[in-house]
């Protein structure tokens, strides 16, 4: 009988093939400052054919043997091989809805627009994917008596949320730094509710990051924001969901929104898994849609990648991608460049309008996917995303997070913006007559009788 196989998996520098590290080390960067990612044996990967990989893929979804029905573990292999199932936390993460986009599509002109719903986790964003993993190697080497107080991240909500619930899980003390007034009140209160412990700074994103920067190199707290490399590896895990949701052909674009820009560079890290193991012989090209308020990649792009700068991020209803100094731009500039990339921007007005319009068809879009939707949406009318090209969108937050902007825009207060479809509630007296001459009007008018 063979041997069974003996998958492994380390970090490693993504400029020196010789400088690699193991997963219980305490590491975030090479010794250059660059960032490290999590490398498999890909050899050992490859003697397991591409149909049986399909096969071990297929046969976990949705079941409950732990922790292998959850869209994250259920690819264990390819993520984490080594870690034991005793030290994993999952809230059985992944396997969120394609959402067929029928009708806003024809709507843009598209015939085979999906929308991945990746708010439709237990956090409700799509944090969760890396943080399982994340905080499940923390809880392994916290058993094997690594020194690790706390586990610490800045955030402009989501992925505060995510390292709460899962520490609470996992009894691992959470810390939290916020830029104060400049997120939603359901992502302040994620954090709280799971008992993380709560800093609301007096900066914006980039600030809290350097503050957690400082506390990880000096206090021994464990760093969750996504320069840890072990973030991307459950992230990755969404390109391979969406391929084997589609019976494991490849879509043409998938669209992405973009602020730290791990989610890209995962993103393809996924696929590039897929493609060398045998699962797809093709590459869809990537866009990630950028606020205009914070639009470093997209500036960088528009000078051909000739040079990249960090800039100040404005103000943006996207706030979760209110970033201007990305960790995870080189990354993110590769996967683009070998994917034959596009970076795309949208502006206040745009992201409103193109959330409001794919809601009016039955979504109910976070700030961050009308940026996606938005770009889009210039792409398909400069004609190069074809009508009959299929098309993925990572929704990466659920709606419910942000419906400040959704109240304000409804009600003809969101400043600076002149509503297209405004639908505020009609108030009336409690009178049949009077109800019922205006409910028909307002059939007449929305729908033509």
């Amino acid at each position: 009988m063979s041997a069974k196989p003996r998958y492994r998996a380390w970090f490693q520098s993504l400029s020196h093939d010789d400088e690699r590290y193991a997963l219980e080390d305490v590491v975030y960067t090479d010794r250059e400052g660059g960032l490290l990612q999590v490398a498999h044996d890909m050899d050992e990967l490859a003697k397991t054919s591409a149909a049986e990989w399909k096969r071990i893929f297929e046969g976990r979804a949705h079941k409950t043997d732990w922790p292998y029905g959850s869209g994250v573990w259920g690819k264990k292999e390819w993520v984490l091989p080594e870690i034991e199932n005793q030290h994993v936390v999952s809230m059985y993460e992944g396997h969120t809805n394609l959402f067929w986009a029928d009708r806003y599509g024809r709507q843009l002109g598209l015939e085979d627009l999906w929308l991945k719903l990746c708010g439709n986790a237990h956090t409700g964003s799509f944090k969760d994917l890396g943080m399982t993993v994340l905080v499940s190697q923390v809880k392994s080497m916290r058993a094997k008596g690594v020194e690790i107080p706390a586990v610490a991240c800045a955030s402009t909500g989501d992925t505060s949320a995510a390292l709460a619930a899962y520490c609470a899980a996992a009894e691992i003390p959470a810390i939290v730094f916020l830029p104060r007034g400049k997120i939603s009140m359901a992502q302040l209160i994620q954090p709280v509710c799971n008992g993380a412990i709560v800093f609301a700074l007096d900066t914006d994103f980039d600030g809290c990051m350097e503050i957690v920067k400082q506390v990880s190199a000096r206090d021994g707290v464990y760093l969750a924001n996504s320069m840890n490399s072990l973030r991307i590896e459950g992230q990755k895990t969404v390109g391979i969901e969406i391929v084997q949701q589609f019976d494991w052909e490849m879509p043409d674009w998938i669209v992405v929104p973009g602020g730290n820009l791990g989610n890209v560079s995962a993103l393809a890290k996924g696929l590039d898994m897929l493609v060398e193991l045998g699962l797809s012989t093709k590459r869809p090209r990537l866009v990630v849609a950028q606020a205009q308020a914070a639009n470093p990649l997209y500036r960088a792009f528009q000078r051909g990648w000739a040079s990249y700068e960090p800039i100040h991020a404005e103000p943006t209803l996207a706030s979760a991608i209110q970033i201007g100094n990305p960790v995870s731009v080189h990354k993110a500039i590769d996967a683009i460049q070998r994917y034959d990339g596009i970076v795309e921007e949208a502006s206040e007005a745009e992201l409103v309008e193109a959330a409001v319009h794919a809601d009016r068809t039955g979504l109910f879009n976070c700030p961050h996917t009308g940026v996606a939707l938005a770009a889009l949406t210039k792409l398909v009318r400069r004609g190069e995303i074809r009508s009959s090209d299929r098309v993925v969108v990572l929704s990466t937050a659920h709606g419910l997070k942000f419906v400040d902007y959704k109240v304000q825009y409804h009600g003809m207060q969101l400043d600076g913006i002149i509503p297209e479809l405004p639908n505020p509630p009609i108030e009336l007296a409690a009178d049949y007559d009077t109800v019922r001459d205006r409910m028909l009007r307002e059939i007449e008018t929305r729908f033509g009788g």
